[in-house]
Order: structure tokens, then sequence, then C-alpha cells
């Protein structure tokens, strides 16, 4: 009895170090959803992370609190803005996969209801490196329109060269 004890110490400081709820095995049903997209964005954690690594962002955010607290799709591309990555959650948003906008741009989501002006605001502050933030109308992969908020920065290296960019999104009224 005593190892139950302290397996279940060892797992409760794990679990609070994670930040993963408990799954209940009588709800398994109800719980398995949760459970698989908890599993995707875990994983989606990593990449962005081993991303941050392996180009020496100088950037500090840790993705937890703007990516698992507010839900928000995370996409990354390189300083010619096409897509290296992308959270699993924007398949739910749009209907695109990573498999099919990788090494697109995200013009791949404008179409003809797009704000040219707009469009244009975000190519300055791209072309000038500064962070953006604005309201686009995007396209899902079905052809339906969706307003999509857009918060985007540029991310430099150590030594102070752009190596991505990356963009908080999601769906607004």
């Amino acid at each position: 009895m005593k190892e139950f004890k302290n397996f279940d110490k060892a797992a409760a400081s794990f679990y609070k170090r994670t930040q993963v709820k408990v799954l209940p095995i009588l709800s398994w049903d109800i719980s398995g959803p949760y459970f698989d997209k908890t599993c995707k964005d875990f994983d989606d954690l990593r990449v962005l992370k081993t991303l941050a690594q392996s180009n020496r962002w100088s950037y500090k955010n840790t993705f937890d609190e703007d990516f698992l607290d507010k839900e928000q799709v995370i996409v990354v591309t390189d300083p010619e803005l096409k897509i290296v990555y992308a959270t699993n959650n924007i398949y739910k948003m749009n209907g695109y996969t990573l498999d099919e906008i990788k090494d697109k741009t995200p013009k791949i989501f404008q179409g003809q209801k797009t704000d040219s002006k707009t469009n244009a605001t975000i190519s300055k502050a791209i072309k000038n490196q500064e962070p953006f933030e604005a309201i686009v109308v995007n396209y899902r992969k079905d052809g339906s329109t969706y307003n999509c908020w857009i918060k985007g920065e540029p991310i430099f290296n150590k030594k102070g060269k752009i190596v991505n960019f990356i963009a908080y999104e999601r769906e607004v009224a």
C-alpha cells in the first residue's frame, strides 16, 4: 500500500508541472477528445520550442499563456513569409492542415473580401520588421469567410538577424 502512496505523490507532482488535467477512466467518452487535444497541444509546444532553440530565437515567449490559455493558432514563417509551422488547431479554424499550407505564404487564406488597405498595413509592418495587429477577412478551405484577429511580430536570433515571423491568430465575430 505504501508503494501506491508514493506513486500518487509522484504522479501529483508530475501533473502539477505539466498542467495536464486528470482524465477519469469512467468518463473516457467525454474526456477522450479533451485528452487528444491536450496531447496535440503539448506536441505543438514541443515543436515550437524546438524551432525556437534551433533558430536561436531571442524571443522570450514560452507560448504556454498565448497558446494553451487563450486557445490561439500560432503560425510561424521564415523571413520570406513561407509557412514553416502552424499549430494543429489551425484545422479547426480554417480546415487546412500543416501539410497543405507548409511552404506557402499566408496569402493562401486571403481572397476577394480581404481588405487591401489592411494587407498593405501588415505588409509595411513586415517590411519594417515591426509588430502588427489587425483583423482580416480570411477564407477557409471550403471557401467560407471568417474574421481573423492576427497579432504578428518578427523574431530575431541572438545575433539580431531576423529568422522568423510569428503570428497569433483566432477567429473573432
